[in-house]
Protein backbone atom coordinates (compact mmCIF):
# COMPACT_ATOMS: atom_id res chain seq x y z
CA UNK A 1 0.00 0.00 0.00
CA UNK A 2 1.36 3.72 -1.13
CA UNK A 3 2.17 5.61 1.75
CA UNK A 4 0.22 8.65 2.08
CA UNK A 5 1.53 11.95 0.68
CA UNK A 6 2.76 15.13 3.27
CA UNK A 7 2.55 18.69 2.24
CA UNK A 8 3.94 21.31 4.25
CA UNK A 9 2.84 24.93 3.63
CA UNK A 10 3.82 27.67 4.80
CA UNK A 11 2.67 31.23 5.00
CA UNK A 12 -0.41 29.52 4.07
CA UNK A 13 -3.39 30.59 6.23
CA UNK A 14 -5.23 32.42 3.78
CA UNK A 15 -5.36 33.21 0.17
CA UNK A 16 -3.43 31.48 -2.23
CA UNK A 17 -1.52 29.10 0.56
CA UNK A 18 -4.75 28.49 2.08
CA UNK A 19 -6.25 27.22 -0.78
CA UNK A 20 -3.17 24.99 -1.57
CA UNK A 21 -3.69 23.36 1.72
CA UNK A 22 -7.07 22.63 0.79
CA UNK A 23 -6.57 21.58 -2.79
CA UNK A 24 -4.05 19.14 -1.85
CA UNK A 25 -5.89 17.99 1.28
CA UNK A 26 -8.63 17.21 -1.11
CA UNK A 27 -6.41 15.62 -3.22
CA UNK A 28 -5.39 12.56 0.12
CA UNK A 29 -2.36 14.55 1.23
CA UNK A 30 -1.46 14.79 4.80
CA UNK A 31 -0.72 19.07 5.32
CA UNK A 32 0.72 20.72 7.83
CA UNK A 33 -0.26 24.54 7.38
CA UNK A 34 2.21 27.13 8.64
CA UNK A 35 1.20 31.45 9.28
CA UNK A 36 2.29 33.91 11.62
CA UNK A 37 -1.64 34.97 12.51
CA UNK A 38 -2.88 31.58 13.63
CA UNK A 39 -5.30 30.93 10.93
CA UNK A 40 -2.54 28.19 9.22
CA UNK A 41 -2.49 26.25 12.25
CA UNK A 42 -6.71 26.05 12.42
CA UNK A 43 -7.08 25.56 8.55
CA UNK A 44 -4.78 22.36 8.92
CA UNK A 45 -5.90 20.88 12.28
CA UNK A 46 -9.41 21.47 10.17
CA UNK A 47 -8.02 19.53 7.40
CA UNK A 48 -7.27 17.00 9.68
CA UNK A 49 -3.40 17.64 9.87
CA UNK A 50 -1.31 19.92 11.86
CA UNK A 51 -0.25 23.61 11.93
CA UNK A 52 2.11 26.17 13.16
CA UNK A 53 2.23 29.72 14.18
CA UNK A 54 5.11 32.19 13.97
CA UNK A 55 6.77 34.70 11.34
CA UNK A 56 7.66 32.60 8.42
CA UNK A 57 10.60 35.10 7.82
CA UNK A 58 12.31 33.94 11.52
CA UNK A 59 14.37 30.44 11.18
CA UNK A 60 13.26 29.12 14.55
CA UNK A 61 10.03 29.27 13.62
CA UNK A 62 10.95 27.47 10.03
CA UNK A 63 13.23 24.71 11.82
CA UNK A 64 9.78 24.03 14.21
CA UNK A 65 7.58 23.27 11.35
CA UNK A 66 9.84 20.94 9.54
CA UNK A 67 11.06 18.85 11.99
CA UNK A 68 6.92 18.83 13.85
CA UNK A 69 5.98 17.78 10.42
CA UNK A 70 8.57 15.14 10.24
CA UNK A 71 7.83 13.96 13.81
CA UNK A 72 3.91 13.59 13.26
CA UNK A 73 3.87 12.09 9.53
CA UNK A 74 7.27 10.74 8.86
CA UNK A 75 8.10 12.30 5.54
CA UNK A 76 7.76 15.83 3.58
CA UNK A 77 6.56 15.00 0.10
CA UNK A 78 5.66 18.32 -1.33
CA UNK A 79 6.83 21.98 0.43
CA UNK A 80 4.77 25.22 -0.95
CA UNK A 81 6.34 28.23 -0.02
CA UNK A 82 4.07 31.19 -0.30
CA UNK A 83 4.72 34.88 1.10
CA UNK A 84 2.92 38.17 0.67
CA UNK A 85 4.45 40.80 -0.90
CA UNK A 86 7.35 42.79 1.34
CA UNK A 87 7.30 46.32 1.76
CA UNK A 88 6.74 48.61 -0.92
CA UNK A 89 7.14 52.50 -2.01
CA UNK A 90 9.12 54.45 -4.57
CA UNK A 91 11.79 52.77 -5.11
CA UNK A 92 14.46 55.62 -3.70
CA UNK A 93 13.01 56.26 -0.89
CA UNK A 94 12.58 51.62 0.63
CA UNK A 95 15.13 52.17 3.37
CA UNK A 96 17.78 49.40 4.11
CA UNK A 97 15.56 47.75 6.89
CA UNK A 98 12.92 47.34 4.33
CA UNK A 99 15.57 45.56 1.60
CA UNK A 100 16.85 43.24 4.56
CA UNK A 101 12.87 42.45 5.52
CA UNK A 102 12.23 41.76 1.75
CA UNK A 103 15.49 38.68 2.03
CA UNK A 104 14.21 37.63 4.89
CA UNK A 105 10.87 37.37 3.37
CA UNK A 106 10.76 36.40 0.15
CA UNK A 107 14.34 34.70 -0.26
CA UNK A 108 15.85 33.42 2.62
CA UNK A 109 12.31 31.27 3.84
CA UNK A 110 13.31 29.35 0.36
CA UNK A 111 16.79 28.73 0.95
CA UNK A 112 16.40 28.09 4.86
CA UNK A 113 13.38 25.69 4.05
CA UNK A 114 15.39 24.32 1.46
CA UNK A 115 18.04 23.54 4.02
CA UNK A 116 15.64 21.91 6.53
CA UNK A 117 13.59 19.41 4.02
CA UNK A 118 16.21 18.27 1.46
CA UNK A 119 17.69 15.63 3.77
CA UNK A 120 14.14 14.08 4.06
CA UNK A 121 13.55 14.31 0.93
CA UNK A 122 16.81 12.81 -0.12
CA UNK A 123 16.28 9.65 2.55
CA UNK A 124 12.73 8.96 1.32
CA UNK A 125 13.65 9.38 -2.39
CA UNK A 126 12.29 12.03 -3.78
CA UNK A 127 9.95 15.21 -3.11
CA UNK A 128 8.65 18.92 -5.13
CA UNK A 129 9.34 21.65 -3.67
CA UNK A 130 6.92 24.67 -5.23
CA UNK A 131 7.91 28.82 -4.41
CA UNK A 132 5.09 30.45 -5.02
CA UNK A 133 6.37 33.81 -6.70
CA UNK A 134 5.04 36.93 -8.97
CA UNK A 135 4.44 37.42 -12.74
CA UNK A 136 6.84 40.36 -12.14
CA UNK A 137 10.11 39.04 -11.33
CA UNK A 138 11.02 38.89 -15.12
CA UNK A 139 8.73 41.69 -15.75
CA UNK A 140 9.38 44.49 -13.32
CA UNK A 141 6.51 45.98 -11.65
CA UNK A 142 6.97 49.62 -9.83
CA UNK A 143 3.95 48.57 -7.71
CA UNK A 144 6.59 45.72 -6.19
CA UNK A 145 9.88 46.76 -6.10
CA UNK A 146 11.50 44.61 -3.40
CA UNK A 147 9.51 41.51 -4.71
CA UNK A 148 10.41 42.00 -8.13
CA UNK A 149 14.09 42.16 -7.10
CA UNK A 150 14.50 39.47 -4.87
CA UNK A 151 11.96 36.95 -6.75
CA UNK A 152 14.11 37.22 -9.92
CA UNK A 153 17.00 36.14 -7.51
CA UNK A 154 14.50 33.22 -6.26
CA UNK A 155 14.62 31.61 -9.99
CA UNK A 156 18.37 31.70 -10.27
CA UNK A 157 18.60 29.93 -6.85
CA UNK A 158 15.49 27.25 -8.59
CA UNK A 159 17.24 26.58 -11.14
CA UNK A 160 21.10 25.96 -8.80
CA UNK A 161 19.01 23.71 -6.57
CA UNK A 162 17.42 22.37 -9.57
CA UNK A 163 20.38 21.45 -11.04
CA UNK A 164 21.77 19.84 -8.05
CA UNK A 165 19.03 17.75 -7.04
CA UNK A 166 17.28 16.36 -10.35
CA UNK A 167 19.29 13.09 -9.89
CA UNK A 168 18.18 12.54 -5.99
CA UNK A 169 14.42 13.10 -7.52
CA UNK A 170 13.69 16.39 -5.31
CA UNK A 171 12.22 18.84 -8.41
CA UNK A 172 11.54 22.84 -7.64
CA UNK A 173 9.82 25.25 -9.61
CA UNK A 174 8.67 28.73 -8.99
CA UNK A 175 4.78 29.42 -9.95
CA UNK A 176 4.27 33.31 -11.00
CA UNK A 177 0.89 34.11 -9.97
CA UNK A 178 -0.35 37.68 -11.96
CA UNK A 179 -3.36 39.46 -10.75
CA UNK A 180 -5.45 36.65 -7.98
CA UNK A 181 -8.85 37.34 -6.44
CA UNK A 182 -7.11 37.22 -3.08
CA UNK A 183 -6.66 40.68 -3.98
CA UNK A 184 -8.68 43.51 -4.20
CA UNK A 185 -10.30 43.96 -7.63
CA UNK A 186 -8.77 46.67 -9.49
CA UNK A 187 -10.46 47.59 -13.04
CA UNK A 188 -7.53 49.25 -14.78
CA UNK A 189 -5.42 45.61 -14.07
CA UNK A 190 -8.64 43.89 -15.25
CA UNK A 191 -8.23 45.28 -18.41
CA UNK A 192 -4.59 44.65 -18.87
CA UNK A 193 -5.09 41.15 -18.38
CA UNK A 194 -5.78 39.68 -21.98
CA UNK A 195 -8.10 37.18 -19.96
CA UNK A 196 -9.60 40.37 -18.63
CA UNK A 197 -10.52 38.56 -15.08
CA UNK A 198 -8.39 38.02 -12.15
CA UNK A 199 -7.47 34.47 -11.65
CA UNK A 200 -8.64 32.07 -8.76
CA UNK A 201 -6.77 30.73 -5.86
CA UNK A 202 -8.42 27.81 -6.58
CA UNK A 203 -6.28 27.70 -10.31
CA UNK A 204 -3.59 28.64 -8.32
CA UNK A 205 -4.06 25.74 -6.33
CA UNK A 206 -5.14 23.20 -9.27
CA UNK A 207 -1.60 24.25 -10.98
CA UNK A 208 0.58 23.92 -7.52
CA UNK A 209 -1.17 20.25 -7.78
CA UNK A 210 -0.30 19.46 -10.59
CA UNK A 211 3.63 20.34 -10.01
CA UNK A 212 4.05 18.64 -6.61
CA UNK A 213 2.19 15.02 -8.57
CA UNK A 214 3.48 12.61 -10.72
CA UNK A 215 2.06 14.32 -13.66
CA UNK A 216 4.74 17.07 -13.41
CA UNK A 217 7.48 14.73 -12.55
CA UNK A 218 9.47 15.50 -15.63
CA UNK A 219 9.26 19.60 -14.28
CA UNK A 220 12.35 21.29 -12.37
CA UNK A 221 13.81 24.65 -12.37
CA UNK A 222 11.02 26.17 -14.31
CA UNK A 223 9.30 29.70 -13.52
CA UNK A 224 5.40 28.91 -14.97
CA UNK A 225 3.51 31.88 -15.80
CA UNK A 226 -0.56 31.45 -14.32
CA UNK A 227 -0.77 35.43 -15.06
CA UNK A 228 -4.01 35.05 -17.79
CA UNK A 229 -1.50 36.58 -20.20
CA UNK A 230 -0.80 39.41 -18.11
CA UNK A 231 3.30 39.39 -19.13
CA UNK A 232 4.58 40.05 -22.77
CA UNK A 233 8.45 38.44 -22.67
CA UNK A 234 8.51 35.31 -25.17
Amino acid sequence: MAETKVALLTAAGSGMGAACARELAEQGYKVAVQSHSGKGEALGKGLGGIGFTGDYADPAVLERAVKGTLDKFGRIDALVNSAAHPPKGPLLDIDDQAWHRGLDMTMLNVIRLSRLVTPAMEKQGGGSIVNISTFAAFEPDPVFPISCCMRAALASFCKLYSDQYATKNIRMNNLLPGFIDSLPLNEKRVQQIPMHRYGTVKEIAKTVAFLVSDGGGYITGQNLRVDGGITRSI
